[in-house]
């Protein structure tokens, strides 16, 4: 191998270190022809876990590597939010058994295929640019804590030294959730991370408040949160917030809350005893 495609393999191997993946099309913009792509195949340098997506030999493969390769690498601005997001931040112990493994990633562009193909213990989902409509923050590695915060996002890390990736606040992880459930079941594990949200900042839920379109998740996070009671549900502004006319049924045969109008499971209480 010439010096100048040895100079190139070793910023290749550098830039990838042990959990970043690179796709074709990162490849070729940074000057990777197809077949010098092959020879570091043929080498041994470089291993594809899915077609059209590589990664160094000896290297880990992992559901935040494949995050930070979507955030910084690929350009998406895409976060992980909801669920998923609201136990990466400590809330785990109030989540349903077996949806710890499914990673939501909400943004304005759909991940490439070649992410549900990745050889996870974890699988993703992709439901859209979820119920905040707010313009989706281009993930850099420069981009301020600020900048992210005025959109409900932040830096978080998924273990202790590990890369930051961007993912939601829990204000807008809480709404996020809440625009997903379906059932009293959820209801129940909405409501069993409401009560733990008792330092929730008010300024902030009233603006993902006022720029949610989903009526559903508004209604059930502030019957969530009057039913609990949080102290900062008294410094919040609900001018233009738009929560919509008439009854909603969330679950068939529930209470109706009676400043939101919306029902829920009459056995609550019960459930997080």
């Amino acid at each position: 191998m010439d010096a100048q495609n040895a100079g190139k393999l070793n910023q290749l191997l550098a830039e990838l270190g042990d959990t970043r993946l690179v796709s074709s099309r990162w490849l070729r913009a940074h000057g990777y022809s197809n077949s010098l792509v092959a020879r570091y195949m043929g080498s041994g340098w470089l291993v594809s876990p899915a077609r059209g997506v590589y990664m160094r030999r000896g290297g880990r493969l992992q559901w935040d590597g494949v995050v930070r390769s979507l955030q910084l690498g690929e350009g998406m601005p895409l976060h992980v939010g909801g669920r998923f997001a609201l136990g990466l931040q400590g809330h785990e112990h109030y989540l349903r058994l077996g949806d710890a493994g499914t990673i939501t990633l909400y943004g304005p562009r759909q991940p490439p295929g070649w992410v549900g193909k990745l050889s996870l213990e974890q699988r993703f989902e992709y439901p859209g640019k979820g119920p905040v409509d707010l313009t989706a923050v281009p993930v850099t590695a420069e981009v301020s804590g600020t900048v992210l915060s005025e959109a409900g996002l932040a830096w978080y890390s998924a273990a202790p030294g590990a890369d930051a990736l961007v993912c939601s606040t829990p204000e807008r992880a809480m709404l996020e959730l809440c625009d997903g459930v379906s059932g009293a079941a959820e209801v129940y594990e909405a409501d069993a991370l409401m009560q733990a949200m008792t330092t929730l900042r008010p300024q902030r839920v009233g603006l993902l408040l006022r720029h949610c379109r989903s009526i559903k998740a508004k209604r059930l996070f502030l019957a969530l949160a009057d039913r609990h009671r949080h102290a900062w549900l008294a410094h919040m502004s609900l001018e233009g917030v738009d929560l919509g006319r008439g009854k909603r049924a969330l679950v068939p045969g529930g209470r109706l809350h009676p400043t939101y109008q919306i029902t829920l499971p009459g056995d609550l209480d019960e459930h997080l005893a």
